[in-house]
């Protein structure tokens, strides 16, 4: 029976790309760097998407990626500026003023609490991540937040699992189920804790990584029907 699920944030509870694109205009205007295109937009998307992986890889620090993938993303659109970092920091507390929960997943993450144990389990900077769950009600719902940046390691990194496990108290594999929309972070990191991996795939992506996939779900509460079956 499955008595705790972790769940992650951006992309799966909340549409992360509103965000984005909402942060990111408003940072736009504030530097005065002119209009950001939705062309622009899905350029950044690309670019970030590609350091995330690296970091979840080890391969690059949080701080490096931070502000490296504005630095990339300027020099691709010709917008000559130094601002990278102050850019980034403002970025960040603006990401947290959009909120929009996928499925009305608010409303799924209320009634789950009456019967399971719930955690939030992200890789997004504690500046972002704590507004959020602050704006957003979530922090009031879940019985705990495990933020990376706070514990020192990555997911799908075992070692950021090893600590939450450590904090939430003893329980079997088969009675966790992680649930998000990385492949590479969240499923990856699932199969590296040996617990039961649901993968929120709205848009119906394709399959690219070589990973332990037990249940695939569009809309976050078909979660309720899956949960029902390890009853």
């Amino acid at each position: 029976m499955i008595k705790v699920i972790l769940w992650d944030i951006d992309a799966t509870l909340l549409d992360f790309l509103a965000a984005e694109k909402a942060a990111i205009r408003f940072c736009f205007h504030k530097y005065g760097l002119g209009e950001c295109t939705d062309e622009m937009l899905g350029c950044y998307s690309k670019i970030n998407k590609g350091y995330w992986e690296m970091l979840e890889r080890g391969e690059m620090s949080k701080a490096e990626i931070l502000v490296n993938r504005f630095k990339d993303f300027f020099a691709l659109e010709g917008i000559e500026t130094d601002c990278e970092k102050e850019f980034n920091d403002t970025y960040q507390v603006a990401l947290g003023d959009t909120i929009c929960f996928h499925d009305n997943g608010y409303e799924l993450l209320k009634k789950l609490a009456k019967d399971y144990k719930q955690y939030i389990v992200t890789n997004g900077t504690f500046v972002a991540q704590e507004k959020k769950l602050r704006k957003s009600g979530i922090g009031e719902l879940v019985d705990d937040v495990f933020i990376s940046e706070l514990i020192g390691f990555e997911k799908p990194n075992p070692q950021f699992f090893d600590y939450v496990f450590k904090k939430i108290g003893h329980y079997e594999k088969d009675e966790l189920l992680i649930i998000g929309d990385s492949l590479t972070s969240d499923m990856q990191g699932g199969n590296n804790a040996g617990i039961i991996c649901c993968w929120y795939n709205p848009n119906h992506a394709e399959k690219t990584k070589n990973v332990k996939i037990d249940h695939e779900i569009d809309n976050l509460w078909q979660l309720e029907e899956i949960l029902k079956t390890y009853e």
